[in-house]
């Protein structure tokens, strides 16, 4: 059985961003030596997400203007507050709620070396708190 966790920075470029991040999925799956099994991906962070869908801009664009009408920035949240723990005034619920809604993880059978998925399945990674370096991981498990 071989096992393997590859952390992966990603950089976002905006407030709120869907990054492809498929090739780096399926780079890390060839390069893995597993042959049939399962990939698991997740996002390290409560203010990031990760989704399936279809791979076009027009539905990124559908998909994270809708987490907006959801969940705007500017609702009456009770996490805007003094927080102890950062010493600092929070400032993000809305992150952390969109984050709930979109997931924070996704898996895909593995089989002759390569992911098992339909050919329109995109994998994103979603920023909901940029821009920030951020890291997501990516475990192969197989033989």
């Amino acid at each position: 059985m071989i096992i393997k966790l590859e952390k992966i920075p990603i950089k976002s470029k905006k407030d709120v961003e869907a990054i492809n991040v498929t090739p780096i999925v399926e780079d890390v799956v060839e390069k893995s030596g597993v042959t049939n099994g399962i990939v698991f991906i997740f996002t390290t962070h409560t203010s990031s997400g990760l989704i399936v869908t279809e791979g076009l801009p027009c539905l990124e664009t559908d998909i994270l203007n809708h987490l907006e009408k959801l969940v705007p920035e500017d609702g009456d949240y009770r996490h805007m507050r003094y927080l102890d723990i950062d010493g600092r005034i929070a400032f993000n619920a809305d992150t952390h709620i969109k984050s709930i809604l979109g997931g924070i993880n996704t898996f895909f059978p593995i089989e002759n070396k390569k992911i098992v998925k339909g050919s329109r399945q995109t994998i994103y990674f979603l920023e909901f708190d940029g821009p920030l370096e951020r890291t997501f991981c990516i475990q192969v498990m197989g033989e």
